[in-house]
C-alpha cells in the first residue's frame, strides 16, 4: 500500500490501481491562514486530471471539507462525507458530483481492494475515524479526533494495527482568546494518548494532523503548538520501544508492507517549497503583540467593509444575540456592560457598549459606559468582515477576549461575539466558496 501526505489530515491511498483520499485539501493556504509545514505548492492541472476511485471526508470542519480543493476533482469520483447535517451532503452536490453518500458508523465501503469503516469518535456528532483494509494491511486514521475508552476497545479487537495516523498536536485554539490568562502548555503529550497507544501496540506510527502554521509573522506560532515532532517520538519510543515513528511531510510518500516502511515517490502534483525538516516551537515567555499590531498586519480595508461591520455591530448583532438559546450556565443572566473593541488596519479602534441582560443586548447610554465594564472582546476589523462574509473560523480570527488582570473567570465561548458568529451555524465558509463561485 502506498500512503502519501497531502495537507493537514490529508491522504492519498494507493492498492492495485485503486486511489482512494482523505480529507482532501489542495490549497495553500487552506480555511483562510493555515499554510503547510513545510511549505508547499500544488499543480492544479495535473489534479485536475486525477481519476480517483473515492473521496472519504471525516467531518465538516472547513480543513477537511473544503468545496475550493473539491471543484478540482473530476465530478465523478464517488463522495462519502461522515456527517449528522444533510445540508454537507446538498452542499457538495451542488458542486455537481454525481455520488454522494452518507457514512454510517462501523459500516464498512469497499472501494477496489480497500475496505473502509468509519469508527466512532468521542464527539460522535461532528467527528468520525477511519479503519482502512487492503493487501492484508490494517491501518487506523485517527484524523483529529480523540477517541473514547469504549471505541479504544472495539479497535483493540480489530488489531493487529500496522500503522496509525495518529495527531500529535494538542491545538490552543481557547488559550490564545485569553494569553495573558491561560497556563503555559506542559509540552508533553496527554497521557491518555499514550495508554490508548499502547493498548492499540500499532507497528508504526505517522504523527498526524494539525500539520501547518499560521501566517510568518503571528504569534500563534510559537503559541498554538505545544508539541514538538521530537517530543512526539521521544515519548512514543519510550512506551512503545518496538514502534517506527514515521514523520510523513506534505507531499511525500512511503510504502507500507507487513514487513517494512518505505520511501517511494512522491507525489507529482506537489511540489515542497522547502526541503531542511521543520518543527515547532512553543514559547510562552514571547512578548504578545496587541490586537491593534495584528490588526495593522492583515492590510488595508475599505470604507465599504468598515460600513459593513459598522451595521452590524449597531444592528444586526443585537437582533441576532436575541435570537440565540440562553445557556445553562449564563454570565450574562444578571445585567452587565460589555465592550466591543473593533481595530482598522490604522490600528485604531472603534468602541462599541452594549447592555446584556440575559438574551437582550442593546446599545448602553454614555453614562453607563463610563461606568465599570465587566466583559471585553477585542477584533480586528478585517477578521470580524471576513467572519462575516467569508465564513472564517474563530481560531484565525485574532480575537481576544477579556485578556488581562481582574477579568471574570467564565468560559469565553460564552462571549457574545462568538455566539452570535458561530452558534447555531453549519457550513458558512462552504457558503461562502459556492458563492464566490457562483453557485446559488
Amino acid at each position: 500500500m502506498k500512503i502519501s501526505r497531502i495537507l493537514h489530515a490529508g491522504y492519498l491511498l494507493e492498492s492495485k490501481g485503486t486511489q482512494i483520499a482523505f480529507d482532501t485539501i489542495f490549497e495553500n493556504p487552506f480555511s483562510r491562514n493555515c499554510y503547510a509545514f513545510p511549505k508547499v505548492s500544488f499543480d492544479q492541472a495535473q489534479i485536475r486530471k486525477l481519476k480517483l476511485d473515492a473521496v472519504f471526508i471525516s467531518h465538516f470542519h472547513d480543513d477537511h471539507w473544503s468545496l475550493d480543493s473539491l471543484a478540482l476533482l473530476d465530478r465523478e469520483t464517488p463522495i462519502y462525507g461522515f456527517c449528522v447535517f444533510e445540508e454537507f451532503f446538498s452542499l457538495t452536490k451542488k458542486l455537481g458530483f454525481k455520488e454522494v453518500h452518507s457514512l454510517k458508523l462501523n459500516q464498512p465501503v469497499q472501494v477496489g481492494g480497500f475496505t473502509v469503516t468509519p469508527r466512532r469518535a468521542l464527539d460522535e456528532d461532528v467527528d468520525s475515524l477511519f479503519q482502512i483494509q487492503a493487501e492484508g494491511l490494517n491501518v487506523l486514521n485517527v484524523v483529529d479526533s480523540w477517541i473514547d475508552y469504549d471505541t479504544l476497545d472495539l479497535l483493540v479487537a480489530q488489531g493487529p494495527w500496522d500503522l496509525i495516523m495518529w495527531p500529535f498536536q494538542t491545538m490552543r485554539e481557547i488559550e490564545v482568546l485569553s494569553p495573558s490568562r491561560a497556563e503555559p502548555a506542559c509540552g508533553e503529550l496527554p497521557p491518555e494518548w499514550i495508554e490508548q497507544l499502547k493498548r492499540l501496540n500499532p507497528k508504526s506510527v505517522i504523527p498526524s494532523s494539525c500539520q501547518f502554521q499560521m501566517e510568518d509573522w503571528s504569534w500563534y506560532n510559537k503559541a498554538f503548538f505545544p508539541i514538538t515532532y521530537a517530543q512526539f517520538r521521544h515519548e512514543l519510543v519510550q512506551a512503545l520501544p518496538s514502534v517506527k515513528v514515521v514523520r510523513l511531510d506534505p507531499s511525500l510518500s512511503i510504502e507500507l508492507s507487513k514487513e517494512s516502511v518505505l520511501a517511494a515517490a512522491p507525489l507529482p502534483w506537489m511540489s515542497r517549497l522547502a526541503t531542511e525538516e521543520v518543527d515547532y516551537e512553543y514559547d510562552a515567555e514571547q512578548v504578545i503583540p496587541s490586537t491593534a499590531e495584528v490588526a495593522q498586519k492583515l492590510g488595508p480595508t475599505s470604507d465599504a467593509v468598515r460600513a459593513q461591520v459598522q451595521n452590524y455591530c449597531r444592528f444586526e448583532l443585537p437582533e441576532r444575540y436575541g435570537s440565540l438559546t440562553e445557556p445553562e450556565e449564563n454570565y450574562f443572566e444578571k445585567p452587565c456592560l460589555w465592550q466591543l473593541s473593533v481595530f482598522d488596519d490604522k490600528g485604531n479602534a472603534e468602541v462599541f457598549c452594549y447592555l446584556i441582560e440575559g438574551r437582550k443586548v442593546r446599545p448602553a447610554t454614555q453614562v453607563q459606559c463610563a461606568q465599570s465594564v465587566a466583559w471585553q472582546t477585542e477584533v480586528p476589523l478585517a477578521k470580524l468582515h471576513a467572519a462575516l462574509e467569508l465564513g472564517e473560523s474563530l481560531t484565525s480570527m485574532y480575537m481576544r477576549i477579556n485578556d488581562g488582570p481582574g477579568a471574570p473567570e467564565a468560559d469565553v465561548m460564552q462571549d457574545p461575539l462568538v455566539r452570535c458568529l458561530f452558534e447555531g451555524l453549519f457550513a458558512s465558509y462552504q457558503k461562502a466558496q459556492l458563492k464566490a463561485m457562483g453557485i446559488g
